[in-house]
């Protein structure tokens, strides 16, 4: 298992009329959680495309466990781990930087696919992500 926190303010944008955050931006958050996480394993996204490695949500999961409204500082808890043969499990827990408070937590389930969308097994590198070690010079 790869665990990795990124920060994240909540911008303007994100807010509602009730103080907090918007409930779909939770998946986007989530996302940005999973890219940097790839990025700090030394194998961003981007590499595993170039690669033929295509990465589908096939599901997801979300709570709310909190508020978090305009300029809160959060930080994005994301862990990635097998789950099964071909697909990744990408867990994610959202609290306030200055107060450790839950805001949220969820997880995507992505299959693996070429770019055709043929499903294939996790490639053999994707151990050493797992593992944390990193590709990064």
């Amino acid at each position: 298992m790869f665990r990795h926190t990124h920060q994240l303010r909540v911008r303007y944008s994100e807010s509602d009329r009730m103080g907090t955050f918007y409930n779909s931006r939770l998946l986007e958050w989530m996302e940005v959680g999973r890219s940097e996480l790839l990025r700090a394993a030394g194998k961003p996204y981007a590499q595993w495309e170039a690669e033929g490695v295509m990465a589908p949500i096939v599901e997801s999961g979300l709570k709310f466990r909190g508020r978090a409204g305009y300029d809160d500082l959060l930080n994005l808890d994301t862990q990635m781990e097998r789950e099964g043969r071909a697909r990744l499990k990408f867990t994610t827990v959202v609290t306030k930087a200055d107060c450790g408070k839950p805001v949220a937590e969820g997880f995507t389930i992505h299959a693996l696919t070429t770019p055709a969308g043929k499903p294939i097994r996790i490639p053999d590198w994707f151990e050493d992500l797992l593992n944390g070690e990193s590709n990064e010079q």
